[in-house]
């Protein structure tokens, strides 16, 4: 089991994912494209990190909008894997 980020390590982590938002226990980000291929595209990249990871976000799409959900269910809370998998989601925007 991984181990929960105490408060203080959550708050200090989130410089270091720009654009994403803490909600409760969990990191979220909504992010929008031109249209749903390009949507459909992401979130097969996205799959391909989690897979690699073992670690799988929730999400939701509708067309051209997705919406991602990231925390560690095994250890109650966000941890250091959540951090990195958000880190690189946000670098399939940034290398587009």
């Amino acid at each position: 089991m991984r181990e929960a980020l105490t408060s203080d390590a959550i708050q200090e982590r989130m410089s270091t994912v720009p654009g994403w938002s803490l909600e409760g226990s969990a990191l979220t980000r909504a992010f929008e494209f031109p249209d749903f291929v390009r949507a459909f595209g992401f979130m097969a990249s996205v799959a391909a990190i989690a897979q690699a990871m073992d670690h799988h976000p929730d999400w939701t799409n509708v067309y051209n909008r997705v919406s991602i959900r990231l925390s560690t269910h095994d250890a109650g809370g966000l941890t250091a894997r959540d951090f990195e998998m958000a880190a690189r989601i946000s670098d399939l925007i940034t290398s587009d």
